[in-house]
């Protein structure tokens, strides 16, 4: 029983891994710092730091994710009731990730929690504890994302307008493949030679104003005798490692609540096991919530994506300290709405369709769970 609730465990952070560990490097990747290749690389490496450093900041998360004080302490305790939450989490992530949707493994770990402990306790489960612990956090936190996203834009872009910084746009020259209408001759049977109406593939020079899929913006101008772009490129950067580490500080101790509560591992290889699958599921499955992150909520330039890491990178961190349940999900994806929001290039149908998916993580993972443990 206790291996099958290691390879539970070891499959929810698999599937963390698949659908968060990129969300940290989506701006990167999506204003066009990096490639993928390298920002994958990025995320892992300090996502990897930051389920380490969880070991000595973030226990208190390992509690509120055990169970403990949702259902009996004999329920909880149970090898059954946590290998049901974990794959049920787990199943429910992974199916977002294969659609490509960006969702919340704490929402999926809240879900697979209560469906566990209907199965097991019926109305027994402490509804209180629930929504004072899970859920007005994971309600809040998105929201107050979305506006210090907003708010920390729009000071940036104020701030280079007031400093007279501009923007640079692209011009794109070479050669594009067209079809070139042309006559063509030829001779019948009987001598007679018509003109026949035909199509030539030909290159032809072509100059025209890149579009966003061809150029990204870079900002002119030097403060200090420093470059402005060299200068928020580092910072960009800096801030997308932050991310990830914030996020590795504060997803790792929830899963790894599956292992320490039933004391198959000690809290330190719990929380390393942890570590390592959530590291090969980004590394391996990470490439659809990717795209989605990067490409399809929202335009994002250098300075947005900056504005994102920094918003979500502090909100995180701060929860992590306090053992506050946030989902580094809703953080990230609410801070880029704040900026798709302010800036007016937003893609709403792709936000209605994320909007959707976090309303149907609760009850899509309560049902796996309570089928688990049902089977169970």
């Amino acid at each position: 029983m206790l291996t099958v609730l290691f390879i539970s465990a070891i499959f929810l952070a698999y599937s963390n891994g698949a659908n968060d560990n990129f969300k940290g490097v989506a701006t990167l990747y999506g204003s066009g710092i990096v490639d993928y290749k390298t920002a994958i690389t990025i995320a892992t490496i300090t996502t990897f730091l930051g389920s380490i450093a969880a070991i000595f900041v973030a226990q208190g998360l390992i509690a509120s994710f055990s169970g403990k004080g949702l259902v009996p302490q004999d329920v909880a305790g149970t090898a059954h009731f946590l290998m049901a939450v974990g794959f049920g989490a787990g199943c429910t992530v992974m199916l977002a990730t294969r659609i490509g949707l960006p969702i919340s493994t704490t929402h999926s770990l809240v879900g697979a929690l209560v469906g566990a402990g209907l199965m097991s306790v019926g109305l027994n489960v402490i509804f209180q504890n629930l929504g004072n612990a899970f859920f007005l956090p994971l309600i809040a936190s998105p929201f107050i994302a979305f506006i210090f996203g907003a708010i920390v834009y729009g000071f940036f872009n104020r701030l280079r307008l007031a400093l007279k910084l501009s923007k640079e746009a692209c011009i794109c020259v070479g050669k594009e493949r067209k079809l070139i209408p042309v006559g063509t001759l030829s001779r019948h049977a009987n001598n007679s030679i018509n003109l026949e109406a035909g199509e030539l593939t030909a290159n032809t020079p072509t100059v025209h104003i890149g579009n966003t899929s061809q150029c990204f913006e870079l900002y002119t101008g030097k403060i200090w005798r420093i470059s402005v772009q060299k200068t928020l490129d580092a910072a960009h950067i800096v801030s997308a490692a932050a991310v990830s580490f914030a996020r590795g500080l504060n997803d790792t101790p929830k899963i790894a609540g599956l292992l320490v509560t039933t004391q198959a591992l000690n809290i330190q290889w719990g929380m390393i096991a942890i570590a390592l699958g959530m590291a090969i599921g980004g590394l391996l499955n990470a490439r659809r919530v990717a795209e989605t992150m990067s490409n399809k909520i929202t335009e994002i330039n250098h300075g947005q994506g900056f504005s994102a890491n920094l918003v979500t990178s502090f909100l995180v961190i701060v929860a992590s300290k306090f053992g506050v349940p946030v989902s580094t999900t809703h953080v990230s994806v609410g801070s880029i709405f704040g900026i798709g929001i302010v800036s007016g290039k937003r893609d709403n149908k792709v936000i209605r369709r994320i909007l959707l998916s976090w309303l149907f993580t609760l009850p899509v993972a309560m049902a796996f769970s309570a089928l688990i443990y049902w089977l169970l």
